[in-house]
Order: structure tokens, then C-alpha cells, then sequence
């Protein structure tokens, strides 16, 4: 098995809705931001080579939007998605498996291009990987939520017939309706699936599922070289949001997310977890340390060097 690093580019996001309920005055330190309060923020994904398996976990934004969806996000750098790929040497038609780990824009909008009037699947030899829950959460949004479900990058997958399910955990419907229904305080008692799941795509990949920033969000966990890699994807954006209150205001749930992110590192830290960043505009990979005020950083490199 191999792994390599897929930069597709840097994006600018609100500091403030970045770190949620911490100050500026402390999180400015860890990604300065400009005079528009805006960081930026990396869209990096992995690529697993294993045996005729090529899986690329998330994809990016695309370059689909209008200008003016665009206009919002400020899309900048040298890196992109196939070009990411050219440098390994493989083109987006060889990944065998498109592994998404929810449905927001900045994380699936390469599922699917523009091809004259239509819209078709950019990996049109892959299979796209999500799970029923989240599915039904993405495709029929809450009101808060929908802006960041853009049903064009979603929809077509499914009429492709390229989409299968990860099986996970499952809500009944009146749970599910009860849930999205929560987008307040109460929400935080949202179950949580912290059990590891079988992928179905390759043996040494294992699927950890957490509900707090959205429902049913899938961290993919990959046995390589003796280690343990978690692909953080939302749940820990960048080192700088290890620190347990350090909880994204995008996040639905933000006492889930808490509880899940203290469930997380302790398990992490006990059996040496190394942690790859999707959004991190400056490191890949951390180890972890117990200190005294928790739970942090150690040593801070790249997927290449492990």
C-alpha cells in the first residue's frame, strides 16, 4: 500500500466561524487572518494506492460554481486536483473508488463536472462511497445546513448509478426527522456512533463515524506501515483546533462534537494515533502528547515522511 497527499488548492473562510466561541485575540495567533476576517484554509485529500484499488478520499470544490459562488470563497494556489494526481503519476480516470466523507461542497464539489448542458461524474470509473444516513440528511437538508449541500454536486452521483453505501449507523425516520429538527441546544444530546466499521473497499481501511458537525460524517482510519492515520476531515480541521473548546460554529452540534473530539483524542493518544489534517493550510500530519492543558500536538509532518 502506498499514500499520497492530493492538494487541490486553498480556500478563505471566516476566522471567527472557524473557532466558534474562542477569541480572536487567541486563534488569530494559530491562522492569522486578513482585513476581511478571512483564513485560509488548505482542501487536502489522500489518495490510497492498494493493489488495483486507487481510492481518493474527498475531492475538493471543483470549479463548477459561477463566478459568484466562487466570488465568496476566494480560491487561490498553485495546486489542483489533477494536477495533484499528474505529480503521482496517475490520472482522475484510474481511481477505481471516490470515498467522500460527507457531502458539503468544499469536500465533494470534483464528484461531478459540467460536460456541455449535463452534469456527469468526474471519476467516471469509481465508484463514490457515502452512507445511507447521511445521504437522506444531505439530500433533504435542514435550513440551516442546505447552503452547504449543493444538490448539483450530490444528485448526479446517485443518477449515475456510481454511488454505493458504507453501511453505519442507521436512524429510524422519525428519529431522523425528530434530529434535524434539533438545530438548538438540545441537539448536543445527538447520538454518536464511535465503533469502527468495516469499509468494504479494502481491508486495512476502517470507517470511524461522529454526528456532530453533521450527521453521519465518516473519518476514515488507514493501517499503514505499522501506524494508525485518521483522515481528521471536519472533526478536527487543523492542529489548531485540538484543543477540546475549539469547536467549529458550523458544526450542527457543538456538544456532540466536543464529546466526540475528547473521545477521540483520548483513544488517540493511548494507542499513538497519527492525525492528517484535510483543512490545515500548513501541516499534514501531527502526532499527539499529553500536557499540562491537555491533550496536544507533537510532531508536526508530512504524509511522505512516515
Amino acid at each position: 500500500m502506498k499514500l499520497y497527499t492530493i492538494e487541490t488548492g486553498f480556500f478563505k473562510l471566516d476566522g471567527g466561524a472557524m473557532f466558534g466561541v474562542v477569541p480572536k485575540t487567541i486563534w488569530n495567533k494559530l491562522n492569522p487572518a486578513d482585513e476581511n476576517n478571512l483564513c485560509d484554509w488548505a482542501m487536502r485529500c489522500l489518495l490510497i494506492e492498494d493493489g488495483e484499488k486507487l481510492i481518493l478520499i474527498d475531492n475538493g470544490i471543483g470549479d463548477k460554481q459561477d463566478a459568484k459562488f466562487m466570488g465568496h470563497y476566494y480560491l487561490h494556489g498553485d495546486d489542483s486536483l489533477d494536477k495533484s494526481l499528474a505529480k503521482h503519476g496517475f490520472h482522475r480516470d484510474d481511481i477505481t473508488d471516490v470515498f467522500l466523507t460527507h457531502l458539503h461542497f468544499d469536500h465533494c464539489g470534483a464528484s461531478i463536472i459540467r460536460n456541455g448542458e449535463k452534469l456527469v461524474p468526474a471519476f467516471k470509473n469509481a465508484n463514490y462511497w457515502s452512507n445511507a444516513d447521511h445521504w437522506k440528511w444531505a439530500t433533504e437538508p435542514n435550513d440551516r445546513e442546505k447552503a452547504s449541500f449543493l444538490m448539483e454536486n450530490i444528485l448526479p452521483i446517485k443518477e449515475s448509478g456510481q454511488l454505493k453505501m458504507i453501511a453505519g449507523q442507521m436512524l429510524a425516520d422519525d428519529q431522523l426527522s425528530m434530529t434535524k429538527k434539533q438545530i438548538t441546544p438540545n441537539g448536543a444530546q445527538r447520538p454518536s456512533a464511535i465503533e469502527l466499521r468495516p469499509s468494504k473497499i479494502i481491508d486495512s481501511l476502517s470507517i470511524r463515524f461522529v454526528n456532530g458537525h453533521t450527521n453521519a460524517m465518516m473519518l476514515p482510519q488507514i493501517s499503514y506501515k505499522g501506524k494508525t492515520i485518521v483522515f481528521m476531515a471536519d472533526l478536527l480541521p487543523s492542529v489548531g483546533h485540538i484543543p477540546i473548546p475549539y469547536v467549529m460554529a458550523y458544526d450542527m452540534f457543538p456538544l456532540t462534537s466536543l464529546n466526540e473530539k475528547k473521545s477521540f483524542l483520548d483513544q488517540a493518544l493511548s494507542e499513538d494515533y497519527i492525525l492528517f489534517f484535510e483543512h490545515d493550510p500548513k501541516n499534514e500530519c501531527c502526532s499527539l502528547q499529553q500536557t499540562e492543558r491537555g491533550i496536544r500536538s507533537k510532531e508536526i509532518f508530512r504524509l511522505s515522511e512516515i
